[in-house]
């Protein structure tokens, strides 16, 4: 068992931390605890920790269960320390120890600590990986949702929360009675703009328990804007074992990610932030064109591969970008239906991004489940596809690459691949009513699901009509059928 105690014991191409962990002390409280988190922002912050010891991160873990108390314990007994193993295209890969994070709370076992926490002068940064689909936005009015039952809990119940905005705002209802600062709440998930719906979601729930707490919130908490990037697989049981053979560690949550990092973080903070240009963070003034080229081209193309891949059979991502038909695809939709439209931030060369997405995707030791990527597809759709649609549509462009990416999406939904083989779906924005619609025999009907509702109030009968006639192929020729059938 990796801990404190044993640290030592790694073999001697493990890079383990350059400051002692019992020095740290909690500068950041992040809700969201996943392997994004542990292998992004806990190495930024695992990189300055030596010159800059106020600035250690307190896990908070929101989800109760069998698992979730598991993954707390294990965090406990490991003193909270991982491994994060980086590897390469080329095979390569560097171990190194994550001592960044100093206590994970499980909110459901001792709230009050959780309270206590956020509400300690010392924590000056708040950060989070809920996914792109947790900040609780009605999709359709684009306001903050407080028909959401843990939403109406914690409104009325804000000293024993539930949710990341009641524990938030309640935290900084403390700090303002008390005279202390707000913090930083500082999103780091796949989102356009994460800051500005960070804003509306934390904002929006304040207003909706006291307006003059909301505007306490909105003049003095701040919430920048930023671009995150890096390819954090699922670590199975098999993976675990041959990382700890690889380290010569006894670890239970090694983390694997590929060996490309990249964040680009608005400067604005409430409270002060450590160094992280040290680490390699880029700050700017405005992350937009970061943001559109990350989000438009290879979050965006990662899901208009790996829908089709899953109806193929291909488990994982390198599997898929290999095989000829899809990687074309993927690079028509990029070079024909995305880059004409995008503003490249300085020192960035579309087609040469494209190329490193593709050889990204490629990396054998990332084992990434098309699975895992096709995983809550409606909010991913609604954010890495909607721009590249309304220009299409707008533009009065040709929509068939986009049609065979929503064809393939729909036909996914179904759980079978094209091969008879049955597969688990995860979309947890649908309700029960609406898989009648991605189970029906009406081709159609699928459109009517809340991924498309970004596009709604633009003509899109011929996109429509593309994604129908794709999908019958899809159906009963197969996916390669349907992808001969796009412009060369």
């Amino acid at each position: 068992m990796l801990n404190l105690d044993n640290i030592n014991k790694a073999v001697s191409s493990v890079h383990l931390p350059d400051y002692n962990p019992l020095d740290i002390k909690p500068g950041i409280v992040h809700f969201g605890v996943g392997n994004f988190f542990r292998a992004h922002e806990a190495l930024y912050i695992d990189k300055i920790l030596h010159a800059e010891p106020n600035w250690g991160i307190v896990g908070v873990g929101l989800t109760d269960g069998e698992h979730s108390r598991k993954k707390a314990a294990m965090f406990k007994v490991q003193d909270c320390l991982y491994s994060l193993t980086e590897c390469a295209p080329d095979g390569g890969r560097t171990v190194r120890v994550i001592a960044a994070l100093r206590d994970y709370l499980l909110a459901a076992q001792d709230p009050q600590k959780v309270l206590e926490q956020l509400s300690s002068p010392s924590t000056r940064i708040v950060s989070m990986t809920i996914t792109e689909g947790g900040y609780n936005i009605n999709e359709t009015t684009g306001a903050f949702d407080l028909e959401n039952p843990a939403v109406q809990h914690d409104l009325h119940n804000l000293d024993n929360p539930t949710t990341i905005f009641g524990y938030v705002v309640s935290a900084l209802r403390r700090r303002r009675n008390a005279g202390l600062k707000a913090f930083t709440i500082m999103s780091c998930d796949n989102l356009r703009h994460n800051g500005d719906v960070a804003h509306k979601a934390f904002v929006g729930f304040a207003q909706a328990h006291d307006p003059e707490l909301a505007e306490w919130i909105a003049q003095n908490a701040t919430f920048p804007n930023a671009m995150v990037d890096r390819i954090t697989p699922t670590v199975t049981a098999d993976d675990a074992r041959q990382l700890n053979d690889y380290s010569g560690l006894e670890d239970d949550l090694p983390v694997v990610a590929e060996d490309f990092h990249q964040w680009v973080l608005e400067d604005n903070f409430a409270d002060g932030r450590p160094d992280l240009a040290r680490a390699g963070v880029q700050f700017v003034s405005d992350v937009t064109d970061y943001e559109h080229v990350k989000i438009r081209m290879l979050n965006a193309s990662h899901i208009m591969l790996s829908f089709p891949a899953i109806l193929l059979g291909y488990a994982h991502v390198d599997q898929a970008v290999k095989d000829p038909a899809l990687k074309q695809n993927v690079e028509n939709f990029l070079v024909r239906d995305v880059i004409p439209t995008l503003k490249a931030p300085p020192g960035i060369d579309l087609h040469e991004y494209m190329q490193s997405v593709l050889s990204r995707f490629s990396n054998p030791a990332m084992a990434d489940q098309t699975l895992r990527i096709a995983s809550d597809g409606c909010a991913k759709i609604q954010v890495f596809w909607t721009e590249t649609v309304r220009d299409l549509l707008l533009g009065n462009k040709d929509c068939s690459r986009m049609a065979f990416g929503i064809a393939a999406y729909l036909e996914m939904l179904r759980g079978i691949s094209t091969s008879g083989q049955h597969y688990p779906i995860s979309e947890p924005a649908y309700a029960q009513g609406q898989q009648t619609l991605i189970h029906s025999d009406d081709y159609a009907a699928g459109l009517k699901l809340p991924a498309f509702d970004a596009w709604r109030d633009l003509d899109s009968h011929i996109l429509d009509h593309q994604v129908v006639e794709l999908r019958k192929i899809i159906r009963n020729q197969g996916v390669l059928a349907a992808l001969a059938t796009l412009p060369a």
